[in-house]
């Protein structure tokens, strides 16, 4: 028997068997809205999909499938398909799955794009949505027994960094006949893998680590082949497709994907490690910590913590506003993710779409700083943060 092939392995040459041509070593951008065929009965077998090819590339495109491909296989999936960004590849599951009538259940403080299909779309087309507090899940059980068409969760949650069970939740979901469908951005498939975990469906913004490099928007979801069939079609029809360019600049961005989840790993812990330790931080929330109230969950079910911590200062906001302007390594920036350091708070980043009391009312304080750790050296981003944070 084959030895099985690592991660690291995969996210290099995954799903790129079929697409190199002429000699070349790596994945063509191919820009063409439609593929032509000399024999029209093998378009129509194409067409039909008894036979493998691209019709027109609202539907298939064969730089878009390779990344698609590359991430079926790091996740573990049968079947894959992209989006234009990781709302879409959200929005376009959900809208799938979920008809009128239909029951929905959720935590609340999801990401602050996916709380608002939650709160203000969802409702408008009849859905029922139920969303629980995040750390309780013998509420989160409760609230799936009494009847769900589809659990929605999201671990570690952006940006509060709570970590869901999902072994307990998929079991809980799956006893009630619900679709489990999990966000598996802030993991990424090195950390985490939803899908052996039981999950149906697995999401992600392969803008934020996917593609590593804040340079292309994306999404992608992968898992149960008719599951993910059926959502495709949704896409094909309303149109949001990853372009081929960014496909392509999302390719290579999974090829140095292990090697940049390992650096972020090990900066998050240790930077979170250090806050810990600083006078003018009040609160530390990284799942790596002991001291956070889901470290077993993540220790079991994460082979890695992530690259994104979040933290308080005495002070509150107006503390926040003293320091965040005083860093140097960090881009002050609506992105995370990426090879540079990223830092924010929800109000201008993951929950700008939300107002000042639904972030109270989803557990989201105004004086929370995110901060999406780079590869840069850990010495120099805890040097950074020195001399920021002097001005608490």
């Amino acid at each position: 028997m084959t030895d099985p092939i690592s991660n690291a392995t995969l996210a290099v040459w995954g799903g790129e068997d079929e697409s190199l041509v002429q000699g070349a070593t790596q994945v063509p951008v191919v820009y063409s809205a439609a593929y032509g065929y000399d024999s029209v009965d093998d378009w129509l077998e194409v067409a039909l999909g008894s036979k493998p090819g691209h019709i027109y590339s609202r539907n298939t495109n064969p730089t878009v499938q390779v990344f698609e491909d590359k991430v079926r296989i790091l996740e573990g999936a049968a079947a894959a398909t992209s989006f234009a960004t990781g709302m879409a590849a959200i929005s376009n599951t959900l809208f799938t799955l979920l008809s009128p009538g239909d029951r929905v259940v959720s935590v609340k403080d999801t990401y602050g794009g996916t709380n608002k299909i939650f709160t203000e779309f969802l409702p408008r087309l009849r859905v029922e949505v139920d969303l629980c507090d995040t750390g309780d899940h013998a509420q989160i059980e409760a609230a799936v027994a009494s009847g769900c068409r589809v659990l929605y969760l999201e671990t570690p949650t952006n940006p509060t960094l709570k970590v869901l069970d999902l072994a307990r939740l998929a079991a809980a979901g799956h006893a009630a006949g619900a679709i489990v469908v999990a966000d598996n951005t802030f993991a990424t498939p090195i950390n985490q893998k939803p899908l052996q975990l039981g999950a149906d469906l697995v999401v992600h913004s392969a803008t934020k680590f996917l593609g590593g490099h804040a340079d292309a928007l994306g999404g992608v979801v992968c898992g149960d082949a008719d599951l993910v069939r059926r959502i495709y079609h949704y896409r094909e029809i309303t149109g949001a497709m990853l372009d081929p360019m960014a496909a392509f600049l999302l390719i290579r961005g999974l090829k140095t994907l292990h090697l940049r989840i390992r650096q972020q790993n090990e900066n998050a812990l240790r930077i979170a490690r250090w806050l810990q330790e600083c006078p003018a931080v009040a609160a530390v929330y990284y799942p790596g910590l002991e001291t956070h109230p889901h470290h077993d969950v993540a220790r079991r079910q994460m082979s890695g913590f992530g690259g994104v911590l979040s933290f308080m200062l005495h002070g509150g906001f107006d503390a926040v506003k003293r320091v965040l302007p005083r860093l140097r390594f960090a881009h002050r920036a609506a992105n995370l993710g990426a090879v540079e350091t990223i830092v924010g708070t929800p109000a201008t980043t993951s929950h700008v779409e939300c107002t000042a009391e639904e972030r109270a009312a989803m557990g989201i304080p105004e004086g929370l700083v995110r901060y999406s750790a780079g590869i840069e050296d850990a010495d120099d981003l805890i040097a950074d943060l020195t001399q920021a944070l002097a001005a608490v």
